[in-house]
Parts: C-alpha cells; structure tokens; sequence
C-alpha cells in the first residue's frame, strides 16, 4: 500500500526507496510474531471514535490473552472498560479485569457519515495495536480492522511488522498489591493542569495513535529520558522526533490529518492519561540535542482513570540511544495559532510546519 503522507516526509528527510514504511509491511502474522503476541500481558490499541477523535489505550491480561488466530486474525481477549474513551466504540466494560467483560454502559453509537467508523460495519473498525516488552525492548505493530465477538477483539490484520528497540526504558512486571481494585474514577478536563503537567514532564515513555481514512490507524511508541515532553501552555505540549527507522508511519498519518491520540501510563499505580486532540509537525529540530523535528500538540480532552491497568512494573535502565534532555526554546506563535478547543483537529490540508517557519509553540 502506497501511503501518500509517509511519501512526503520521506522524500523531505532524503529517504529514495519507494518501497519503505506502509508499501512494505505486510498482513500476514509470521511465527515469530505469534510466539512474542501469546507472551505479551499489555497491548496498546488506538482508534478514532464516533466523532473521528483519535485515542489510545491500554487492554492487558494474561499471557496468551493476545494470538494469532491463522495467518492474518488477531484475538485479543479484553475489551476498553467502562471509563475508558474507545468503550463506546467496542461496548467493553471496566470489571476489574483489565477491561474484559460486558457492555458498560458503553453506547454502541453510529458514526457520522465518511469517517469510516460506522458501528454497524461488519468489516469492524480501524485499529492500530502496538505489542511492546519493555524488559526486553521489543515490540511489534499489527495495524488492520478490529469488531467485537463476544469479550474479546478480533482484528483482520493489514500490517504488520517488528520495531527497534531504541529509546525504551527497561521495565518488568511486578506481583501488584494484594487485592487490586476495580479502576477508580476517570475525570475529564480540557486543559493541562498542575498535576497533569507534572506527570508529562516526568515521563520517560509515551504512546501515540494515528489515523487516516482509508489508510488506516496506527500505534507508536516515544520515548526519551524524563523532561523529553514539554507543557508549553495550558493545552499544548511539544516534544522532539527522534532519529528512527525512516518508516514514518506516525508522522505520514500527521501529514495526511492532524488528529490522534496520547497515552501516558503511571507505571507504579496503574493510573492512565489519555489525551485527545491535534499535532502539527515543525520540521526544524529547535536545538534540541538528537532531535530531527519536532511536534506540538494541542489537546482537546484529557481523561484521567485512577488504577486503569491493573499491571504494575519496576523500572529499570533507561535506553542508552536517549539524547541529552534540553528545554525547547520558546518562540513566537506567529502564523500559527492553537486550534479552538473542541473542534477534534483537522484533517487532510491543515497548515503545518516547515522550514524556516518559527517551531510550533
């Protein structure tokens, strides 16, 4: 599959092979694929929902809760619970479980026309998965169309393909504490508090979720050593690109439409941050040490849950390819306004950085 956005960025970064990033992957599961799925507890999934608002989440459960069922079908045995953004579109709820279950309430809302995410469409919905080890560092992508059977996902694949593993902190997963409940409450905000900006600055680890009609979503892994994410304002946050595998999967999904998704996970209590709303790609790096570009985010909604992911991991070494962390420098917003809040960002055409243009925040 030729993707049109990926094409350009890569053209911009010098990249000439015609068959790199989407135009490469491939739908079927090889076996080494299937082993690393059945070993995984977590899997990261994005998704846009029934406005077209992207977001990404977190489903996990026993190893083996993730297979390959024949050559191009995923299952996963675990919905969204009930607090969680995509619960509507996949009706999954919260039973303490991880996100198993039944319905939570979750509406089984249709989509509004052209957006691809009609609930009735039997082909299912498009999903980007990300399986990620990070005691290990690996991690794989499986990118297709997912429907609900039942408890569980099951996800007609269209790409799928392994990663590198720069720039992942080493983490293991640990016996939580005796008894964990149920997630708590989720609260719902539109700007970057005081604790919401503390808990981006600290982070070493995020997730990222794209999408483009017809092209598909996406699920992408940043990180960096803690400071790598900047809150520049009450609803925008930047952070840099660093130098990856010239695939430009996320970056081409941004080229095509602005809009997607963050999750930032506390890795002691489970706790969950997701956030909605659009980047705008600034091809200068700022002066930011390893940097290639770099993005501004401007968020629309954040949901915060209490206790979303019963798992609980020790961290260890960060990545030996994190460039040193710097403060972006602040620049003017000339020519480049913060998108009103709302409006769930824009899609294919929007105005976005370039070279010699101010960074875009």
């Amino acid at each position: 599959m030729r993707h049109e956005g990926e094409a350009a960025v890569q053209r911009r970064s010098g990249v000439r092979r015609e068959d790199w990033g989407s135009a490469r992957a491939r739908p079927e599961i090889p076996a080494v694929a299937g082993d690393f799925l059945r070993a995984q507890r977590m899997i990261v999934v994005g998704a846009a929902d029934a406005s077209g608002r992207v977001w990404a989440s977190a489903l996990t459960g026993p190893a083996g809760f993730a297979r390959p069922d024949g050559e191009r079908t995923v299952v996963v045995g675990a919905l969204p619970g009930r607090h969680d953004p995509l619960a509507a579109l996949f009706g999954g709820e919260d039973d303490g479980d991880g996100g198993k279950g039944g319905d939570g309430g979750g509406r089984r809302t249709a989509a509004p026309a052209g957006t691809g995410q009609d609930a009735g469409d039997r082909d299912g919905h498009e999903i980007g998965m990300l399986a990620v080890e990070p005691e290990t560092r690996r991690r794989m992508r499986v990118n297709g169309r997912a429907r609900r059977d039942g408890d569980r996902l099951v996800v007609r694949t269209d790409q799928v393909y392994a990663n590198c593993p720069k720039y992942i902190r080493s983490r293991k997963i640990v016996d939580g504490p005796p008894g964990i409940a149920a997630p708590g409450t989720a609260s719902t905000t539109g700007t970057l508090t005081g604790g919401l900006r503390e808990w981006i600055e600290r982070a070493d680890t995020f997730f990222v979720a794209t999408r483009v009609e017809g092209l598909g979503a996406d699920v992408s892994h940043r990180g960096g050593g803690p400071g790598f994410v900047r809150v520049v304002g009450d609803r925008r946050l930047v952070w840099p690109e660093y130098a990856g595998n010239l695939m430009y999967m996320t970056l081409g999904n941004l080229e095509l439409d602005e809009r997607c998704g963050l999750l930032f996970l506390d890795w002691e209590t489970g706790d969950a941050l997701h956030l909605t709303g659009r980047a705008r790609v600034g091809e200068d790096p700022a002066g930011v040490p390893g940097a290639e570009r770099h993005v501004a985010f401007d968020v629309d909604e954040a949901v915060r849950i209490g206790g979303a992911v019963p798992l609980r991991w020790v961290s260890g070494e960060h990545s030996r390819h994190n460039p040193p962390v710097a403060r972006f420098p602040r620049a003017t917003h000339r020519g480049l306004p913060q998108a009103p809040p709302g409006n769930g960002g824009s899609p294919a055409g929007a105005r976005r950085g370039r070279p010699g243009e101010p960074p875009l925040f």
